[in-house]
């Protein structure tokens, strides 16, 4: 089975799309498949790139059995929409005229911008070979929602091309069962749609002790800590937090911001105004490097903006996180709260309700009992969400297409 993968993200970049390719890969790799990924050259989130690359026309490398064809792209930061769909785009064309001559069963393209798929859908046409759409992300609806463009009108024709996107696929994975349902709310055929969800490497984060030398480093050694990993992006209400910051009386609660993204420069504006003391704000790290930082946070935080678009939604952080037995503040309404509440792997507060959050927050800092039950609701979350598995799924899925 030769399966070529379109993504513009993909390792040494460390968000939730290019890790789950990655996983993947690897173990359809070890399955026997030959896998080509074609993507760009490293650069999320600040529009950068990576020491070691340079933004070429064509470059080749093999990680893991996996060959990784990088591809030029107009490069920016994870900020602004019209500089950024020109980012897309330029990948989406580099990567349809690069993969037209990439030997392939079957052809996969993954959002959550979905111009990725527009490469699948060419090469799919001229090559006469299947694509799989693999749905992260509900775009262009998530950009309405954050506010990100405003011209209703293009917004409105992009969901039209997303819809026969849909249409035309040959399957639609998607990561979550909220996905699927509102694609058939849509009018998308449900024979064609199937679920693979997110979930957690359960090799690369382990329940460990915490690590003395990076709380020493940070000064933070006897804290409580709270932590944010992942992008800071316009959907993560992010502001609200850190603006809730400022009423947390407990001394001993700290919060560790790790990352970057369109929001960053404006939530450590936000801490510096209000001069607060129990933040700290750090760079990305490598995906190697955050089962580290994991190990000395107490509780992870996950919230999203207030918006039924995110009721559909499940970070993906909370699969990690409960890997290390690191209970969730979850901050978002729908699918993701429904499994949060069903493992007892945390807590939710009502997204954008700084009472609600704080009064949370103390819970799962005083509460013991509470606090124990949810790193056992994590061990089992954990395991029903095991990376390995859900790749041998989405595997078999690939398989029958291809045939």
């Amino acid at each position: 089975m030769k399966i070529l993968f379109i993504t513009d993200n993909f390792p040494p970049e460390t968000n939730a799309p290019a890790t789950r390719t990655y996983e993947h890969c690897k173990e359809w790799v070890k399955e026997g498949a030959d896998v080509t990924v074609i993507t760009c050259v490293p650069n999320f989130p600040q529009g950068k790139v990576y020491e070691g690359y340079k933004n070429r026309l064509y470059q080749k490398e093999h990680i893991d059995g996996i060959e990784v064809i990088r591809v030029w792209s107009y490069i920016t930061a994870n900020e602004g929409f019209a500089k950024r769909v020109l980012d897309y785009m330029s990948f989406a064309f580099m990567a349809f005229w690069v993969g037209l001559f990439q030997k392939a069963d079957v052809i996969v393209a993954t959002s959550p911008q979905f111009f990725t798929t527009w490469a699948a859908v060419g090469i799919s046409k001229i090559r006469r070979k299947p694509w799989i759409f693999e749905l992260r992300d509900l775009w262009p609806e998530s950009i309405r929602t954050v506010g990100a463009m405003k011209q209703s009108r293009v917004l409105d024709w992009l969901e039209k091309v997303e819809l026969w996107l849909y249409r035309d696929a040959d399957r639609v994975v998607a990561v979550t069962e909220a996905f699927k349902e509102n694609l058939i709310g849509r009018g998308i055929n449900a024979e064609k749609i199937d679920v693979v969800t997110n979930g957690a490497n359960l090799e690369l984060y382990v329940a460990r002790e915490k690590d003395k030398t990076l709380l020493k480093s940070l000064g933070l050694g006897g804290k409580f800590i709270v932590g944010y990993i992942g992008t800071h992006g316009m959907a993560h209400n992010l502001d609200f937090i850190v603006t809730a910051l400022a009423k947390v009386d407990d001394i001993d609660i700290h919060f560790l911001f790790v990352g970057g993204g369109a929001m960053k420069q404006t939530i450590v504006e936000i801490a510096e105004r209000l001069a607060l003391k129990n933040v700290t704000f750090l760079d990305p790290v490598r995906k190697e490097e955050v089962p580290r930082y994991l190990s000395i946070v107490d509780v992870s935080l996950a919230p999203l903006k207030k918006s039924d678009t995110f009721k559909t939604v499940i970070p993906s952080k909370i699969f990690e996180a409960s890997a290390m037995r690191k209970p969730t503040l979850l901050g978002v309404e729908g699918q993701a709260q429904e499994i949060i509440e069903k493992y007892s792997a945390g807590i939710c507060f009502r997204p954008e309700d700084e009472a609600d959050f704080l009064k949370k927050l103390g819970r799962l800092k005083n509460d013991k009992t509470l606090y124990e039950t949810c790193q056992s609701g994590c061990e089992k979350l954990a395991r029903d969400f095991d990376r390995k598995i859900l790749a041998e799924k989405m595997l078999g899925i690939i398989t029958k297409v291809g045939k």
